[in-house]
């Protein structure tokens, strides 16, 4: 009982694994992998722009609030305010200083975001060439199932049965005609036997006849014992043609 339970699991792992190790899920799952990645590189490179645009506009910004303290570093000037002017040059340094970093920030990320669009053109051909491939392959695969299954189908093949009823069939026509032929030729030999002993009768009778005649002629029988002659004679011409027939019948 045990045993059996065990080939049962056994042969259901077995029917799992090969429908795991099919090559059509296979190619399936791996195009489904691709995809994923692309859709994860693609989420990567969305979030690795805006990280750019960011950059650029807080670029943007701190060399407007640059410009904004000369501005007002100028107006404080106008107005006699030097000490005011000398803070808003200051904090224009500040800006200047920050800007020079993030100026270099900003060119990393737009050299990394260009390496990252052109990764995610790579990846978006190779999944492309990828699926056409797949489609080869199943193609091929499902090519190679027809053809094991028609060899497999022609593995099981044989004639031998059917030559053997076929030769038996000849042999046994062959027999019948040659049986119907000696049967045939029997019987044409038994009819000219029989044809032959009739030709034979009558031509005894009809030899009897003749003597019979030339001795009326020459007087050396009486006409009663001719005619008495005659009339045995024709009885048992007609007792053998009775018989003859008879067996004709038969």
């Amino acid at each position: 009982m045990l045993k059996r339970l065990a080939n049962f699991f056994r042969a259901i792992f077995n029917a799992f694994m090969t429908k795991v190790e099919d090559p059509e899920m296979l190619l399936d799952q791996a195009r489904r992998d691709m995809a994923e990645a692309l859709s994860s590189n693609r989420e990567k490179a969305v979030q690795a722009l805006a990280m750019k645009n960011r950059l650029a506009a807080l670029v943007q910004e701190t060399e407007m609030r640059g410009r904004q303290c000369e501005v007002k570093a100028e107006a404080a000037l106008k107005q006699g305010n030097r000490d005011m002017a000398l803070q808003f040059m200051a904090e224009k340094k500040r800006h200047e200083s920050s800007l020079t970093g993030l100026k270099e920030s900003l060119a990393k990320a737009e050299v990394t975001v260009g390496h990252v669009k052109e990764g995610i053109k790579y990846q978006e051909n190779q999944i492309r060439q990828k699926t056409a491939e797949a489609l080869a392959l199943k193609a091929q695969w499902k090519q190679s199932q027809i053809q094991s299954a028609i060899t497999k189908s022609l593995e099981g093949l044989s004639f031998e049965n059917e030559l053997e009823g076929w030769g038996a069939a000849t042999e046994k026509i062959k027999n019948s005609t040659a049986e119907a032929d000696a049967r045939q030729e029997m019987f044409n030999d038994s009819i000219a036997g029989k044809v032959m002993q009739l030709e034979n009768t009558q031509d005894d009778i009809d030899a009897e006849d003749d003597l019979k005649q030339l001795e009326a002629r020459l007087g050396l029988a009486s006409p009663g014992t001719v005619d008495a002659g005659a009339t045995a004679q024709t009885a048992s011409v007609e007792d053998d043609l009775a018989t003859l027939e008879a067996r004709l019948k038969v």
